[in-house]
């Protein structure tokens, strides 16, 4: 009997949910760490440590891999390219990665895929970033096309003030400029595709993001309409089939009602997502399964919800210092209430973990949106 080993190069919260789902498939998991206390290295048994910025490190932990897939989007892709040269499963191929590791490259992407696309364009100084405030009309926001996530790498620019204090920002490489979009709030289109082309779509989500980190999510978006859910899910699968996405793709999307299809694509990722996390307990298949699934060109699951109404709520670091200790009156609050910890010591504003919680068919969708605070509260302040 053989267990195929599953390489996934970075040691964070994603690549530990992973773990379970590798293991009910028959299938181990290497995780190449950033240092053995992250948040994976002290859930798996075969963390080895290295940096996945260089290129003998990757080849050496790629070695006897099934496949190779991610943690992150930072790998260089050159280095991606060499490992396919070399004949490593990776997946998703860096062909499609670029997508998510550079803001500008998705840009022109949609825009010649004909999806609802934010005014932008690429600036290489202050001046650039003024002139482009004044054409279509401050605010305006600028982003590092490459690093940046949970609100950093991205400056609001109101006036020609604004964007000469931005003027550090700009050392030789382009940046992106965007119109800052009207709307009402913003969605979350996931799928999944094998590299045999089957491709599913779970149902488009209501993302609620606090200071840049996503906070919130309810599955399904409530009150949105049926055509709106078809044009978001048939554009992410469009670009997940365009780009030749392997695994899980989210496409983080604007509602904008009355405009276009009813929203605008924000960003992109090609792992599995936070957006994504409700499907662990809200999903016939939750988004880990269906990404190994997808790397490994397995048949894809059902990802129809399995209740009418599913929360997650993410736990940031707070006063707490010491998780476990609230625990036992965190789990008392609500039966009903998974909670998912990542192992991470606490530090103000950090992800530490989640809750989900999934509503009854006559439950009030408030109701349900505050048994999964109380608890992620309970634990977050003790």
């Amino acid at each position: 009997m053989t267990f195929p080993l599953i390489g996934v190069v970075g040691g964070g919260q994603l690549a530990r949910m992973m773990l379970p789902e590798a293991n009910h498939l028959g299938y181990r998991i290497s995780v190449l760490a950033e240092g053995t206390d992250v948040s994976t290295a002290l859930a798996a048994p075969e963390s080895p440590v290295g940096d996945y910025k260089d290129l003998e490190t990757l080849r050496a932990f790629a070695a006897g891999k099934a496949v190779v897939t991610f943690d992150h989007e930072h790998v260089p892709t050159e280095h991606l390219h060499a490992l396919l040269a070399e004949g490593v499963n990776v997946q998703p191929v860096p062909e499609a990665l670029i997508y998510a590791q550079d803001k500008l490259e998705m840009r022109k992407k949609i825009e010649e895929l004909g999806l609802p696309n934010p005014r932008w364009r690429e600036v290489h100084s202050v001046e650039e970033l003024s002139a482009f405030g004044h054409e279509i009309g401050f605010p305006v926001i600028l982003k590092t096309p490459r690093g940046g996530y949970d609100g950093k790498g991205v400056a609001f620019v109101n006036n020609d003030d604004d964007a000469a204090a931005l003027s550090s920002w700009f050392t030789g490489s382009a940046l992106l400029a965007e119109e800052k979009v009207n709307f009402t709030r913003e969605l979350s289109a996931l799928v999944a595709r094998r590299p045999s082309g089957d491709a599913r779509a779970w149902p488009v989500v209501h993302t609620i993001q606090v200071d840049g980190v996503c906070d919130e999510v309810i599955a399904p978006a409530q009150e949105l309409p049926e055509e709106t859910v078809e044009a978001a899910q048939e554009a992410a699968l469009s670009i997940a089939h365009s780009l030749g996405v392997t695994g899980v793709m989210a496409a983080e999307l604007f509602e904008t009602p009355g405009v276009g299809p009813g929203f605008m694509i924000n960003e992109l990722a090609m792992r599995p997502h936070n957006t994504g996390h409700w499907t662990q307990n809200g999903s016939v298949t939750n988004q880990f399964e269906q990404h190994l699934r997808a790397v490994l060109d397995l048949p894809l699951g059902s990802t129809d919800a399995i209740a009418p109404v599913s929360v997650m709520k993410n736990i940031l670091g707070g006063s707490n210092p010491n998780l476990h200790n609230a625990l036992p009156a965190a789990l008392d609050i609500d039966s009903g209430a998974k909670v998912h910890l990542y192992g991470k010591g606490v530090k103000p504003g950090r992800k530490i973990g989640h809750i989900n919680v999934i509503g009854g068919r006559d439950e009030n969708i408030e109701h349900v949106r505050a048994r999964a605070a109380a608890v992620a509260s309970a634990l977050r302040d003790a």
